[in-house]
């Protein structure tokens, strides 16, 4: 029996060698959007830790802290300084009765709404649009190019990579003066994004088996029904 130990151990260890690349090679085919999955599951590790330890428990203070009306009035004042670009990008796509509205918002909540601190438009009945470059690259027939998850700006497809560049460059916070301004302008940007997505937080911990696998389901989802105006066309079933 002692003499037969050395080739079952290596017949397991075969075995396991076998169901290991099996088991790669169900993934890649059961996630064709997902080519980089190693990398993504590696920085999704590192993201997480940073999260942990530095970005929500500020998110959480300030949401503690904050009254509502100011969390209200920071949303409503970044909101209305990219809702210039917002329009760019709903002509850019052809959506120029889009374009319009988008351009009044600004205008509206710039003054009457002082400086964007209050939705005015909104009350009025001019709908916010959410577009950026990534999408208008998509209606302009680009591919996604596969799921990226970067450690900071999360999740991503190598195609809204590149048009997160382009938003970022023509960021109008980025040209805020002094350097203070702009830099405290961003972190703070930073931190009500992150605090108004403390309520998914649970549902995700709760939902999700796999909480990589769901987030990135669920980007996915929530880009393809951006890019079609909430009207995406039926998906062949094998995919």
């Amino acid at each position: 029996m002692r003499r037969m130990e050395p080739l079952i151990r290596r017949t397991l260890g075969a075995l396991l060698v076998a169901c290991s690349v099996v088991a790669g090679n169900l993934v890649a085919e059961e996630n064709p959007r997902d080519p980089y999955e190693g990398f993504n599951r590696s920085m999704f590790a590192v993201n997480e830790v940073v999260d942990k330890y530095a970005a929500k428990p500020v998110a959480q203070a300030y949401d503690s802290v904050a009254p509502l009306p100011v969390k209200a009035a920071v949303g409503n004042f970044f909101g209305n300084t990219g809702e210039l670009w917002v329009g760019v990008n709903s002509a850019l796509q052809g959506k120029f009765a889009d374009a319009g509205i988008d351009i009044g918002r600004l205008l509206i909540n710039s003054t009457i709404g002082i400086f964007g601190l209050f939705d005015v438009a909104s009350e009025l009945g001019l709908e916010r649009h959410d577009e950026d470059f990534g999408q208008t690259l998509a209606v302009w027939g680009v591919g996604d190019g596969g799921f990226v998850f970067w450690p900071g700006l999360g999740p991503r497809t190598v195609r809204d990579t590149a048009g997160w560049g382009v938003d970022y460059a023509v960021d109008p916070v980025r040209f805020f003066d002094p350097t203070g301004v702009r830099d405290g302008a961003m972190i703070v940007r930073f931190v009500d994004i992150r605090a108004s997505l403390l309520p998914s937080d649970k549902v995700v911990e709760e939902a999700a088996l796999d909480k990589y696998a769901y987030i990135r389901d669920a980007y996915l989802q929530r880009r393809r029904n951006q890019i079609y105006d909430g009207r995406p066309p039926r998906q062949d079933d094998d995919y």
